[in-house]
């Protein structure tokens, strides 16, 4: 677990350091989010992050390659570095996008492109882990694993448009996600634990927690295209590693029930993204628009018409993400059925969070109670500590 760590800090140091830098590069490029009709926010907003981003995520896989418990995993297949080169492909995608705002044909072809790469380099869906299906032909296999790299691509890019909820759902999926690949590469072996899945999830949590605090409300920066597709290809790789390749027969006992884990995990991850996706589609297509025409009315935009101020529409969402990804992960660990009894008593508080609004009174005054209490503590020891300086006669 160390050294997963310890690259999910190197992730995030190299994120938080490169982020002013793209902000900075941003204004100079002309990569500039206007305000716009469908925006919620106030201002013109540099993007430009996902590269701050991307490059968190190849400096932890590459440390990762400098670590002897890793060796196996780049020995065993390029796929890591290929996760870094589809990502770079996406990245300039994004931000050429960011800058001349390129259609949607040719993002969609570099998006394909992308998902070529990582698959070619071995990040492939071989199997799935109910009743020992197996996926016999490798064109078939070829177009299935590039199609859940496509879909989580543009689930992430649609989900991304209120400051730190892109970044954060992936926070929390990514880091739900993250124990379990651990979990289950200690089922597998004792001896050798090193998983690419759990090596990515690791560069990937770690580039989103560096970057979240420049995105939070109000963002000093946006992710932009080149962020939001970075994110969505390397979670789709991890999550391809964990349903497609892990072979349910060889983890240990505890970790096999229920076998459809692999599988269901990664979804209740991204169920949030992938939801808002699909409504999109749908809705854009009954109105004979195209499923990429932009509009106002998201999961996030609702909520915000709803009376959610920004911070909180961002807060309620990420509640859901993480009601469905920790009780997917908690049966792993627990019982289905007192599961079940935690999954219930999360949609419950979820569901005042989203639709009370006593509820969001009281958990904001006592918040904002707890915020006060803290900055009184800190004044009153800063006061004492002053006190004591001038007092002491040494």
């Amino acid at each position: 677990m160390k050294v997963y760590l310890l690259i999910m800090g190197v992730a995030a140091l190299v994120t938080f350091v490169a982020t002013p830098a793209m902000r900075h590069l941003a204004f100079r490029v002309g990569a500039v989010t206007a305000v716009r009709a469908r925006d919620v926010h106030v201002r013109p907003t540099a993007r430009l992050g996902g590269v701050a981003i991307w490059a968190g995520i190849a400096a932890g896989i590459a440390l990762a390659s400098q670590i002897p418990f890793l060796e196996p995993v780049f020995s065993a297949s390029p796929a890591a570095w290929a996760v870094i080169g589809g990502g770079l492909v996406v990245c300039v995608l994004g931000a050429l996008d960011d800058v001349v705002d390129l259609d949607w044909m040719a993002k969609l072809a570099g998006q394909l492109a992308a998902a070529w790469i990582i698959v070619a380099g071995g990040v492939q869906l071989v199997s799935l882990p109910i009743a020992g299906l197996t996926i016999g032909s490798n064109t078939l296999s070829l177009i299935v694993s590039m199609l859940i790299v496509v879909v989580a691509i543009n689930a992430v890019n649609f989900v991304d448009g209120l400051d730190g909820l892109a970044a954060g759902t992936i926070a929390i999926g990514g880091s739900a996600l993250f124990v379990y690949t651990y979990v289950i590469a200690r089922g597998v072996s004792v001896a050798d634990y090193s998983s690419l899945a759990t090596l990515i999830l690791a560069a990937l949590v770690g580039a989103v927690l560096g970057f979240l605090p420049h995105n939070v409300h109000p963002a000093r920066i946006f992710m932009g295209d080149s962020g939001s597709m970075v994110l969505g290809l390397t979670f789709a790789a991890a999550a391809i590693v964990v349903t497609g390749q892990i072979d349910p027969d060889v983890v240990g006992q505890r970790e096999q029930i229920p076998a459809f884990l692999p599988i269901l995990i990664p979804v209740m991850v991204a169920l949030i993204p992938l939801l808002d996706m699909a409504l999109a589609v749908v809705r854009r297509l009954l109105r004979g628009d195209s499923p990429w025409s932009p509009d106002a009315h998201h999961l996030h935009h609702l909520l915000l018409r709803f009376g959610h101020s920004h911070r909180w529409a961002v807060f309620v969402l990420h509640s859901w993400t993480a009601v469905f990804s920790v009780s997917a992960v908690l049966l792993v660990f627990m019982r289905g059925r007192d599961v079940a009894l935690v999954a219930s008593l999360g949609i419950v508080l979820a569901s005042l969070i989203t639709f009370s609004p006593t509820f969001r009174g009281v958990l904001r005054s006592a918040v904002t109670r707890i915020r006060k209490r803290s900055s009184t503590l800190v004044s009153d020891a800063s006061g004492d500590e002053s006190k004591s300086k001038v007092s002491d006669p040494s």
